[in-house]
């Protein structure tokens, strides 16, 4: 039997967590971006909790998320470190080539940056400056540590989970948002529904 891919562990999940987005963001729309940005606020607290830093510096800020990224399967490096700023490449996205399936995934990169530039700088803004998932043959991000450098994502007064505690264990405003947005995509969804048969019933009148 011949494959044209390899089937591994990690690419039956790129496939499977990019076909979920998808469908996720046709089914509840922009709501979903928040969604995974907020996963990946709390899953980028997770991450770093695995990086025994007293105080962190831009350069140890830039070889921790280039590791987080390489660490699950992506092939990021460093392209330039200063005091105001990060900029990181990438040859290939953890999620391959399936991202191209569902671009909204970007946003987990955005926050996971973002979010720990935050809690160490008080302040993190992202610019996707380049997608593989756009079409573009490489990623660029730049994570400016204060406002004005770049336009991007800002992410700053996160709040940070006690000592010995769960970045999963969601404040219950965080939980209110979701349960908003998802009223919000329902309420959408009946009015298409009612606009439908109004639709249905000038036809059927005429």
């Amino acid at each position: 039997m011949n494959q044209s891919q390899s089937l591994t562990s990690n690419n039956f999940l790129a496939k499977l967590l990019t076909q979920y987005a998808s469908i996720h963001h046709r089914a509840i729309g922009a709501a979903a971006e928040e969604y995974i940005k907020q996963l990946g606020i709390r899953t980028g607290e997770w991450l770093e909790s695995h990086y025994r830093l007293l105080e962190w510096t831009p350069d140890d800020y830039a070889r921790v998320i280039v590791d987080i990224k390489n660490s699950i399967g992506g092939e990021f490096y460093i392209s330039e470190v200063t005091p105001t700023y990060v900029i990181v490449k990438a040859n290939r996205c953890p999620f391959g080539d399936q991202v191209m399936n569902a671009p909204h995934l970007c946003t987990m990169t955005s926050s996971v940056f973002g979010g720990i530039a935050a809690r160490h700088f008080k302040y993190g803004e992202v610019n996707l400056r380049k997608r593989i998932a756009l079409g573009d043959p490489g990623c660029e991000v730049m994570i400016a540590f204060e406002p004005g450098i770049e336009t991007g994502d800002r992410y700053e007064n996160l709040p940070i989970t006690p000592e010995n505690g769960d970045p999963f264990t969601w404040e219950e405003d965080t939980i209110t948002l979701l349960n908003q947005e998802l009223k919000r995509s329902d309420d959408m969804v009946m009015k298409l529904l009612q606009e439908l048969e109004e639709l249905k019933n000038q036809v059927d009148n005429r």
